[in-house]
């Protein structure tokens, strides 16, 4: 009789191994369990308790022993906050990473608020002091905006990108709108003279022209594949239906071209909001720096 080899035990995985764990992104506000949030949580709330329980100067708080350390830690808060950007430039792994870098430039930047508000006293008026702290807090406002931005528009920019047949780049949308354009500069030949004058405008817009405000908003009211998509539109109700009617066919690329140059203008849109709000951000950022720097020099030697 022949002999069977025994069964090998089949080896069962372990609930909680690497490969069973789901892996998880983890973005800047969450980075190392918000440590940097609760942190500055932590921080602004001592800092109260001590404004409240304290007892100090109130006409003259901002010369107390708890003003001077307000402002220092207000001051070298501002200018380490103002080192991101140089950051940036230096990736690196582990707690100093980037991403807990841009983490605790976020909560301590917020905590910030709260420190430049009691280092204040609440003595505010029309002069350099208010106008630091006037500037602070339109730096962080802006700030926060950055936030909600990186939050919430990637997701969208990446869904525009998205169709039916898969994804597409930006170089790819150009490229669908230069053979659009080919197509219609073929099939406008037969055309009267007043329709093809409309494509015509049509070929020579240019996909990345308008204002400022056009591109961030999204609106171009005088788009001319638009305007000439809807009068030969209005021409055809008034014309009898003939077989091979170049007008059905340069409507029908006409459509498609409206359709694609919204999707490059919305990718653009897109693009556009997650820089913008850095032409507020890092300018302001500078006018603060510069008005810390006179608040700091008349109080030392003016006060």
């Amino acid at each position: 009789m022949a002999s069977v080899a025994p069964k090998k035990p089949v080896a069962r995985k372990k609930s909680g191994t690497t490969r069973d764990r789901t892996s998880t992104h983890e973005g800047f506000l969450t980075h190392n369990n918000v440590f940097w949030g609760k942190l500055s949580a932590g921080l602004a709330l001592v800092l109260i308790l001590l404004y409240i329980f304290v007892p100090l100067p109130g006409q003259h708080f901002g010369s107390s022993w708890l003003g001077y350390t307000l402002g220092t830690i207000g001051a070298l808060l501002i200018l380490w906050l103002t080192m991101l950007g140089v950051r940036k430039r230096a990736i690196t792994p582990g707690r100093w990473s980037l991403k807990g870098w841009t983490s605790a430039h976020v909560y301590l930047g917020l905590c910030l608020t709260v420190v430049g508000t009691l280092h204040s006293g609440f003595h505010l008026g029309w002069n350099v002091h208010t106008l630091a702290w006037a500037l602070m807090l339109l730096v962080i406002a802006s700030g926060v905006f950055g936030i909600w931005v990186y939050a919430t528009l990637p997701r969208a920019l990446s869904a525009n990108r998205y169709d039916q047949d898969g994804a597409i780049t930006e170089r790819q949308m150009i490229e669908a709108l230069r053979s659009l354009d080919r197509q219609l500069h073929d099939a406008a030949q037969p055309l009267d003279t007043e329709a093809a004058t409309l494509v015509n405008h049509s070929l020579d817009e240019d996909p990345f022209g308008g204002t400022f405000w056009n591109r961030i908003g999204g609106n171009y009211p005088k788009c001319a594949t638009r305007y000439a998509a809807s009068e030969l539109r209005l021409t055809r109700t008034y014309r009898p239906r003939v077989n091979d009617d170049p007008l059905e066919k340069v409507d029908a690329l006409l459509t498609r071209k409206e359709a694609m140059l919204g999707r490059l203008r919305r990718h653009l849109k897109l693009k556009s909001w997650l820089q913008v709000w850095l032409y507020i951000h890092v300018p302001v950022t500078f006018a603060l720096i510069a008005a810390l720097s006179a608040h700091i020099v008349s109080v030392f030697f003016y006060w």
